[in-house]
């Protein structure tokens, strides 16, 4: 990796006396971002809302995270008469850990989907979600969606070959547990309740958040004690991987 500097003029040593031009200071743009700048710029000329706005704005979609949802899985966990809540109305489930659907920013920006479906696991039952056709996710309950999410490879392979899918991020799950994958979409989405694992009783709704990761809730991973984050994880090699052509690769025979 190329050193970077603060000023423009330096050497290498073995440069000979030769000068070269230092690189510009600026990461590349697409035209997407072109294309924000100006709305924005001309947004915020026509009234519609003000720099300030959009920084504050900014700076609450950037600090979004999984939080509520860990909380709300750690309630349900301990406390029934909130689980059935969970169940029956999740959206005002959702606002008991502070989370409100239809002003999720607290800035008057309503959620564009308003249907929360949270699917409960168990023994032997096991919940996945994904978004087949973009990257539709509950964000404002879990954040941002990891960056696998959102890729060919996991959206077209894991409603065709699900366990194989999750034995890439180290789930095994048993045959005898039934698999199901929910399909996001337009105007609805899922997480799932994960099953509480043993060695957990006793311990608090704190102690319980902490190990409900935003992996266990899209339904690729298990919470398990002592694991509070989502990774790094064994990498295994994918099978059936879709290429540059959009086509998964079918097993060798």
């Amino acid at each position: 990796m190329a050193d970077k500097h603060k000023d423009g003029d330096h050497h290498h040593s073995g440069d000979h006396g030769h000068d070269h031009a230092a690189a510009p200071m600026v990461d590349e743009i697409s035209d997407f971002e072109i294309l924000e700048l100006a709305v924005r710029e001309l947004a915020i000329e026509k009234g519609l809302f003000t720099a300030e706005d959009h920084r504050a704005f900014s700076e609450w979609n950037d600090a979004r995270s999984p939080a509520a949802g860990s909380r709300m899985v750690a309630r349900a966990w301990t406390d029934p008469a909130y689980k059935a809540r969970v169940f029956d109305d999740p959206l005002n489930a959702s606002k008991e850990v502070g989370v409100d659907w239809s002003e999720p920013s607290g800035f008057g920006t309503t959620s564009d989907y308003m249907h929360l479906t949270v699917l409960e696991d168990t023994p032997t039952l096991h919940h996945v979600i994904v978004c087949t056709l973009c990257s539709c996710y509950p964000r404002p309950i879990l954040g941002h969606s990891p960056y696998w999410y959102r890729a060919p490879n996991y959206r077209r392979r894991i409603v065709r070959w699900p366990r194989e899918v999750l034995a890439e991020f180290g789930l095994i799950v048993p045959p005898e547990v039934e698999l199901r994958v929910e399909d996001s979409n337009a105007k609805s989405r899922f997480m799932v309740l994960p099953v509480r694992p043993e060695g957990t009783e006793g311990w608090t709704e704190d102690q319980l958040a902490e190990i409900v990761t935003r992996d266990t809730m899209i339904g690729i991973a298990m919470p398990k004690p002592g694991r509070t984050t989502d990774g790094p994880r064994p990498i295994h090699r994918a099978s059936r991987p879709v290429h540059s052509g959009g086509r998964p690769t079918e097993a060798p025979k």
